[in-house]
């Protein structure tokens, strides 16, 4: 099997006398700047019957779910893609909904008790509303059982120290065992949220997290999660934000239905008490 590959040294008498001795396959390894160059060389193949396929350097890229996409008949190439379209984007919808809407009749007593817990250990409503950044960089509002008091950003927002911030035993013990999390199944069933995706932030961390770590705003190619590759691998809470990226890019450039059932598996399995869900 023969390939030439061929490069913009190659003299237009050369190329041409591949239109009569034509190998197998023709590759153009050229980075995607040299348009001239390519164009030249496409010019001396005009005559070849040879496949033409053209392999730009992609490893000065950082590429998410890379390929070929036809839209309305234009040929594209994907360098950073969400993987949930078409068939899979189908296969996610109904995922999140069927279980979502099945947890939530499941866990609609422990809510209820959680609720009375709210209201009984501090004054104020029983779920805390924060706006979150999801898919596509839109915000929403993120719904959890209230375990801090209402008044307990009057100073401020800041990140992290989240559990110095909860005053009630009640408020402790939801946060730690991340009960608190249980109304984020509605966000799922309103279509804010999946059940696994990157987890999402505050506006105005996102502001000051995308200059500062590399490639952050590729964890908005998919919706965000109540759990995902991350959180499973014990980066949630106050821990380190860049390798919890690269666990988000790898679970978006991996995506399948039987990785998302993994990620639910292992939460149920270890991701409801951790230090650091603090």
């Amino acid at each position: 099997y023969r390939i030439l590959q061929a490069y913009p040294e190659a003299d237009m008498e050369t190329l041409e006398r591949l239109s009569t001795q034509p190998p197998d396959e023709i590759w153009l390894t050229l980075p995607l700047s040299e348009s001239d160059k390519i164009q030249r060389i496409l010019f001396g193949l005009r005559h070849c019957a040879a496949p033409i396929r053209l392999s730009p350097d992609w490893l000065t890229f950082r590429l998410i779910n890379h390929g070929i996409s036809d839209v309305a008949g234009i040929p594209m190439i994907d360098l950073s893609a969400s993987p949930l379209t078409g068939t899979s984007q189908v296969v996610k919808f109904l995922e999140d909904k069927i279980l979502a809407l099945l947890i939530l009749l499941l866990v609609s007593p422990v809510m209820l008790l959680i609720a009375v817990g709210v209201k009984l250990s501090s004054p104020g409503p029983v779920f805390y509303r924060q706006t979150r950044i999801g898919l596509n960089n839109q915000p929403f509002q993120m719904l959890k059982f209230r375990s801090m008091p209402v008044d307990v950003e009057k100073g401020g927002v800041r990140w992290g120290a989240a559990g110095d911030k909860v005053k009630s035993p009640f408020g402790r013990f939801i946060r730690k065992t991340s009960l608190d999390e249980l109304p984020q199944f509605i966000n799922v069933l309103l279509g804010d949220m999946s059940i696994v995706g990157p987890r999402p932030e505050r506006p105005e961390f996102v502001e000051q997290f995308k200059e500062e770590i590399p490639d952050y705003m590729r964890k908005h190619l998919v919706k965000a999660g109540i759990t995902g590759w991350a959180q499973v691998n014990g980066w949630r809470g106050d821990t380190d934000l860049r390798p919890r990226i690269e666990h988000d890019l790898y679970y978006i450039e991996h995506w399948t239905l039987g990785f998302d059932l993994k990620i639910i598996f292992l939460t149920m399995l270890r991701g409801f008490h951790q230090e650091s869900a603090r």
